[in-house]
């Protein structure tokens, strides 16, 4: 189950910085970073 919230956070992280490409704000910036790292922890972990 883990694997699959991290694959979610991974992606959902991946298409907000996508969409900070446009002018945003510093804190979608972080939410969506922490998200990219949130996700990959929990996919990745052996």
């Amino acid at each position: 189950m883990s694997r699959l919230v991290g694959f979610i956070l991974f992606w959902l992280g991946v298409g907000m910085i996508i969409k900070c490409i446009l002018p945003t704000r510093l804190s979608v910036i972080v939410v969506a970073v922490a998200f990219v790292i949130a996700g990959y922890n929990l996919f990745c972990r052996c």
